[in-house]
């Protein structure tokens, strides 16, 4: 028995028989977004208008307005970044998208990181390099306290030498040819702090010893001394993939100066103009480091480390900098890795915030990547977003958003999912299923790229993949997807995440681990927790069907605890897991404490905890710390776990996290035991489920749930059929509903404590052998290039690449596959029609009546029996990818990689032509069209 697709008129038949079963509406925010590549800013406003069209009638919602490098040839059409053309620009764009109904969001920068010309030496992204010298007693330094930093030039292609550069970076002629990664000049760098240390533990700041020439007018008192000379370098890394105007240094990220310089300039351009229409201001992740060396300094940092950690870290540079560092030195690095971490927060993300707000728009912001808790950025963020493939990263954005109770969580959805032009619709459907699984509810594709009309085939492409251009063939097709985002977002934009379990990011335990470099960087497990507690608690709680959230020390802060409950931002949850860490600070600890007194669950997994981080009032922490543990008196309560009850709650300590839970009576959702992955929302009348079978079988089965209801109805977004799901309830009294799910197929559940009256949902099961459709079948090509082969006749489906003659080899583009075939003779409530294999969309149509759009990984749909004729004529219109058409481009050396900076590299190295660039000249043609076997299966309806 299985489930299939209910089309038309049974479709309408469900939403007329009870109003109580309908979708949510659909608004340009439940639509999915995305980001849109303005290259050079090379953009008028008829092709604008163009663009815009065809994505508003693609079904796409909004816009996110990134302007990067331009297309070679075009440079006449360049607009320079933030000129006031180049607002004008932006103006119009804004005028069309509230004409559409397309929402804008705006980057607040040209490529990413934040940077530009105007940013110089006082702004830009900074290191730290230290000279040590040693003196003794009566010894005067021979030495120069001085430091010339080194030049040294990177770029995305040729490397320039550094006499053709001019400092300030922003005068150099041609950096849109040039596409420089990271600059540093030769010169002398700035001193910051000279300290002398004493071997009898003294310090001495003899900074206002050193003279202009950097002469040490100071003679070493009695005893061994090594003197540690900090000096502030230029860490030189360029706006990567800037637009004309935007080619400049990257800011620093832990001055509030540096973020204001960088604002201002956007204030003094937008000056004047009415730009209410930007819903948000966006940043890219954090890629500062990926260039040589690190940015991980800023000039205010001894202060700020004063004023955060409460010591002066000017007397204890030999920690921080020591090369086989002891415990204390650790202590020390961690202090100064949280002092950075704060910066990130109060210096950049908090102050862009206010900015953004203070002109009525929204940040939406990548931290991850961040020398910092990312977690706590992302809370201070108005729409978090994500990106990648793992879904325990996907969490790091969704779990701020629900503890500091945003509603909208984003992702940067299908970048480099393959090499180029080999993603199809189906790849990107189920890349887009694991974000909405991982909690987020507003997809961003990444990305599209504005093009003139008059470009030639296939267009102006971003040099990562996957490309969403009207250009490729599927793209007329594409809209079945954004339709099907946008029911599944229409639910999942409702209500509020309902998660049960609060997991402690161990940051302190990482910051506390020495590295390979000052700092670390924070995005998902890989690599600072790989292998860790944290790691195999996510791990174990995802796989078992528990819902969780990640959470921070500062989120920890602001939890509110009563018996059995964690409560923040309207969220409530059952217990809060430590997860093998050593490290605890004494707040978040004294905070756990009194959550448990006042009746919560703290779950410890393996190991308690046994000391505090950093070396701020250490002895007094560590005795605190002591008092505390001192108060957790743990007895054995059966089944490994032992239990400290303290107050009216109590925690409980063990080495199995699914036994731990099952004690802590945290209900999961064991349907993962049947292939099934899910998110819960939680609204007033009960709850919504997104479902995904992603296993390899087929779900035919009766599925518990892991909450109370009197009625599910049952939602299926690809096709928009609805009704009441069959429904028992077990021993318990929880649920159970009969779903019918292919590998790769969704449902969306929509529980409810009270009755519901309405249609049911549509079951069958198959009732008897199926019937391949056969004949003559007539392949006419319908639109594509470079040029459209002739028609072909044939009895037995192959790709059409196999076809003869060269025309449709190089073909991509869209063919009708048709056939007139008798109907089975078979009684059959409705009928199956199974497609086969499929490359890559199809449009099925029977007796001139468009049934539905197929866009994978399944091909199957249902034909109510009324719908089929003694004589019937099936038409099925398939659309390929781009990839055969830019195979024989390569082949032929056709140009279209006619990009500045980063211009088509390969996603895979074994990609790369000789010049280092994308090339497919070598490929074999993919497969294409309609190949079938195309059959019929009987289906017989269940009742209920």
């Amino acid at each position: 028995m299985r489930k299939v697709i209910l089309l038309s008129a049974c479709c309408a038949l469900s939403l007329q028989v009870s109003a109580q079963i309908s979708w949510p509406q659909i608004t340009s925010q439940t639509k999915p977004w995305a980001r849109w590549w303005w290259q050079g800013s090379a953009v008028n406003e008829k092709d604008l208008t163009g663009n815009m069209q065809l994505y508003h009638n693609a079904g796409l919602g909004g816009l996110e307005l990134t302007p990067i490098y331009g297309a070679k040839g075009s440079e006449s059409q360049f607009i320079q970044y933030l000129s006031p053309a180049w607002v004008d620009k932006l103006v119009y764009t804004l005028k069309e998208g509230k004409r559409l109904g397309l929402g804008i969001d705006m980057s607040n920068a040209s490529g990413w990181p934040f940077g530009g010309p105007w940013i110089g030496d006082a702004d830009a992204a900074k290191d730290v390099v230290v000279k040590t010298y040693a003196l003794h007693a009566g010894e005067q330094l021979k030495d120069t306290v001085q430091y010339i930093q080194q030049p040294l030039v990177t770029a995305e292609g040729a490397v320039p030498t550094i006499e053709t550069l001019v400092d300030p970076i922003g005068n150099t002629k041609n950096l849109q040819a040039l596409a420089l990664v990271q600059v540093k000049f030769k010169k002398p760098l700035p001193l910051q702090v000279l300290m002398a240390y004493g071997d009898t533990g003294q310090s001495i700041d003899i900074t206002n010893k050193v003279d202009a020439t950097g002469k040490l007018n100071w003679t070493a008192p009695a005893g061994n001394w090594n003197l540690y000379a900090v000096f502030m370098g230029w860490h030189g890394k360029m706006v990567e993939r800037a637009s004309p105007g935007a080619e400049g240094f990257a800011i620093d990220h832990f001055s509030e100066a540096a973020i204001k310089t960088y604002l201002n300039h956007f204030s003094e351009a937008f000056k004047g103009r009415d730009l209410s229409g930007i819903r948000a201001f966006f940043n890219d992740s954090y890629e500062v480091d990926d260039a040589r060396g690190q940015a991980n300094f800023t000039p205010q940092i001894f202060d700020e480390f004063k004023k955060r950690r409460g010591y002066d870290l000017r007397e204890h540079l030999p920690q921080l900098f020591a090369k086989t560092p002891t415990e204390d030195d650790l202590r020390v690095l961690c202090d100064y890795r949280e002092t950075i971490s704060d910066l990130m927060l109060y210096n950049f993300t908090l102050p862009w915030h206010s900015w953004a707000n203070a002109r009525g728009a929204l940040i939406r912001n990548q931290p991850h990547g961040s020398p910092a808790n990312i977690l706590d950025l992302y809370s201070a963020s108005d729409i978090p977003e994500t990106e990648g493939k793992d879904p325990l990263r996907f969490r790091f954005a969704t779990s701020a958003a629900h503890v500091s109770g945003k509603k909208l969580v984003s992702s940067e959805s299908a970048t480099w999912l393959n090499e180029h032009f080999l993603s199809s619709i189906s790849d990107v459907k189920q890349a887009i299923d694991k974000y909405l699984l991982g909690g987020v509810n507003h997809i961003f594709y990444h990305g599209i790229s504005y093009s003139p009309q008059s470009a030639q085939w296939p267009g102006w492409l971003f040099y990562a993949a996957v490309h969403f251009v009207p250009n490729d063939p599927t793209w007329r097709d594409f809209s079945a997807l954004n339709q099907y985002i946008a029911r599944c977002q229409s639910f999942l934009q409702l209500g509020k995440a309902d998660n049960k379990v609060l997991l402690y990011y161990p940051i302190f335990d990482s910051y506390s681990e020495a590295g390979k470099a000052l700092l670390k960087h924070y995005d998902n497990m890989l690599p600072e927790f790989k292998g860790t507690g944290f790691e195999a608690t996510a791990t174990t709680m995802l796989n078992s069907g528990y819902g969780f959230d990640y959470i921070s020390d500062k989120q920890i802060a602001n939890l509110d605890g009563t018996v059995g409950q964690l409560n923040v931002a309207d969220q409530h949850y059952q217990t809060i897991i430590l997860s093998d860490i050593h490290y605890l600070p004494l707040a978040t600890f004294n905070k756990l404490v009194q959550l448990a007194t006042a009746g919560a669950q703290v779950i410890i997994y393996k190991n308690i905890p046994v000391d505090v981080p950093g070396l701020a009032n250490l002895d007094s922490n560590r005795k605190s710390f002591k008092t505390l543990l001192a108060k957790l008196n743990f007895t054995d309560a059966g089944n490994n776990i032992k239990k400290a009850v303290i107050g009216k709650g109590a925690f409980l300590l063990g080495d199995d996290v699914d036994q731990l839970l099952a004690f802590a009576a945290i209900k999961r959702e064991s349907l993962t035991d049947q292939g099934l992955q899910f998110t819960r929302r939680q609204y007033d009348k009960g709850y919504y489920y997104f479902l995904v079978n992603n296993s390899k079988n087929k779900v035919d089965e009766w599925v518990p749930l892991g909450v109370k209801a009197n009625a599910v109805v049952l939602f299926d977004p690809m096709f928009k059929q609805s009704g009441l799901a069959k429904l028992r309830h077990n021993v318990n009294g929880y649920p159970e509903i009969y779903l019918q799910l292919l590998p790769g197929e969704s449902r969306i559940l929509q529980t409810t404590s009270q009755p519901v009256k309405g249609n049911n949902f549509a079951y069958y099961q198959y009732t008897g052998k199926s019937a391949a459709i056969k004949g003559m079948w007539a392949v006419k090509f319908l639109e594509g290039g470079p040029v459209l082969p002739a028609e072909v006749h044939q009895t037995n489906l192959t790709s059409w690449t196999a076809f003869d003659g060269d025309d449709v080899k190089r073909f991509s583009g869209t063919a009708s596959y048709s056939i007139t075939f008798t109907k089975p003779a078979y009684h059959a409530s409705a009928w199956e029609l199974n497609l086969g294999e499929v490359h890559e969309t199809a449009e099925v149509y029977l007796n001139g009546k468009k049934l539905a759009v197929l866009i994978g990984p399944n091909y199957q749909l249902l034909i109510p029996a009324g719908l089929l004729k003694q004589v019937n004529q099936l038409e099925v219109r398939v659309s390929n990818l781009m990839v055969n058409r830019i195979i024989d481009m390569d082949k032929r050396n056709i140009p279209y990689r006619i990009f500045y900076n980063t211009n088509f590299p390969a996603h895979f190295k074994e990609d790369r032509g000789t010049d280092g660039l994308f090339n497919a000249s070598g490929w074999e043609l993919k497969p294409s069209g309609l190949m079938g076997p195309v059959k019929l299966e009987p289906l017989k309806y269940l009742n209920p």
